[in-house]
């Protein structure tokens, strides 16, 4: 039986935060974009863990542009309004954005009609076929069987980098030892009074929980719990449990931790009930249908970026996003969450292109947690709006490539830079050369 076969100019493999910015920003530049999403909804760790914030999207309190910002500019410009700024509960974290789960769907959707994406749900990149130095088809399938798509360019914004990884390219699981962060699941608690729920000065509930640690009633790990006003009057998103252990690119472990995540949840919401003022008469609601996974593969690209790059708050040539993130290392093995500041107050650093380039396959680029970066940095990196931008700077970078026929590896990144800066991304470095030149 003949397998259909179907022609792109590019190839996003993966529809969360990353493969749309991808997508959206190749599709702006002309070209003919198909995006292969799994599931039957885009935005990844916002279909997984519905009501996630968009944290880490102002370094030094300035919104990092481009699509993130046209996203929450969207949303806060409907009757009622649908996002909005706010502070984050986490410790050294900056300002971060919260929105309405289901009218910022709706908006990316919509955001990819208007690029012309041709859009594919429940469909999966099952594998590449290689040429001499880049990939010439990828093998795919849907419910209604195989098929195969012949990119000009991809995109790999899979979270997991399982197309790259098949071609080729090099990486790492989690950190030297193999160790990877935990996995979440979250929920809704629905009708909490606001106003005593948050009457005390523990950000973190602690009192509460160690309570129901020494009774046996919560999971050892839940000695903090991480409750956030939602967008939504009486609202609480829990994003409190975390299963360790987990090896995100094993669906039979993911499944299992599923199963054990949605348990402490359970266990979690009986527990605010009974205990914690203000949650008397609330209940449970938009439990994750799957745990979102933090970290799994890191490929090797031409530079890694580094811990120190970010102590030194590096400014690169090529840096397509700007970022103060905290070091937020999220239980791994047995380590504690954490989230400790990664450069001084005041300061921030650029994420490079060059990590989202492999050393030889000319066709290919990654975006989004797959970018390489060694465990110290990708504890930094990996925030939604930067993983937007990511893609972005991707989806732009394509089409520089087939415009002037170019492998990815030799993109002008000045010409990059200056067309993302063009699109509203800020504090890159033709901004910071623009800003020395005025002081000097």
């Amino acid at each position: 039986m003949s397998v259909k076969t179907e022609e792109t100019d590019v190839l996003v493999v993966g529809g969360g935060t990353a493969g749309f910015g991808a997508a959206i920003s190749a599709g702006r530049q002309g070209l003919r974009v198909t995006l292969l999403e799994a599931t039957s909804k885009v935005g990844g760790v916002m279909a997984f863990c519905p009501g996630m914030p968009w944290g880490g999207a102002y370094p030094m309190d300035q919104i990092i542009g481009g699509l993130i910002e046209e996203l929450t500019d969207r949303l806060a410009a409907m009757d009622p309004p649908a996002a909005e700024k706010r502070s984050c509960t986490l410790e050294n974290f900056g300002p971060e954005i919260i929105y309405d789960h289901d009218a910022a769907t709706l908006t990316m959707f919509e955001m990819l009609e208007e690029a012309h994406v041709r859009v594919r749900l429940g469909a999966i990149a099952l594998g590449p076929t290689m040429g001499s130095s880049a990939i010439t088809a990828v093998d795919c399938c849907d419910r209604n069987g195989p098929f195969k798509i012949k990119p000009k360019i991809v995109i790999d914004c899979s979270g997991d980098g399982d197309i790259s990884a098949k071609a080729g390219v090099p990486y790492v699981l989690g950190d030297a030892s193999g160790n990877m962060m935990a996995v979440t699941i979250s929920f809704f608690m629905m009708g909490v009074d606001w106003a005593r729920a948050f009457d005390h000065p523990d950000p973190y509930f602690q009192i509460y929980a160690a309570k129901g640690v020494s009774e046996g009633r919560l999971h050892p790990d839940l000695e903090k719990l991480y409750l956030m006003r939602g967008f939504h009057q009486g609202s609480v998103f829990c994003n409190s449990v975390h299963v360790r252990g987990v090896d995100g690119t094993d669906p039979v472990a993911v499944s299992a931790a599923t199963q054990e995540g949605r348990r402490r949840c359970y266990q979690l919401a009986q527990f605010l009930r009974n205990d914690v003022p203000g949650f008397e008469a609330a209940h449970m609601s938009m439990l994750s249908p799957t745990v979102g996974v933090r970290e799994t593969r890191k490929l090797q690209g031409v530079y890694r970026l580094s811990g120190e790059d970010l102590a030194h708050a590096t400014k690169f040539e090529d840096g397509i996003v700007a970022c103060d993130n905290p070091i937020d290392d999220v239980m791994r093995a047995k380590g504690d969450m954490t989230h400790h500041a990664a450069i001084e107050t005041g300061q921030f650093y650029t994420i490079p292109f060059r990590s989202l380039i492999p050393e030889n396959i000319s066709n290919l680029m990654f975006a989004g947690r797959i970018l390489s970066a060694d465990p110290v940095a990708f504890a930094s990196v990996r925030g939604m709006p930067q993983c937007m931008a990511m893609g972005q700077a991707t989806g732009t970078a394509a089409a520089i490539a087939l415009q002037s026929g170019l492998s990815v590896q030799d993109v002008p990144t000045r010409e990059l830079v200056r067309l993302l800066s063009q699109q509203g991304i800020n504090r890159l470095s033709v901004d910071e050369l623009a800003r020395q030149r005025v002081q000097a």
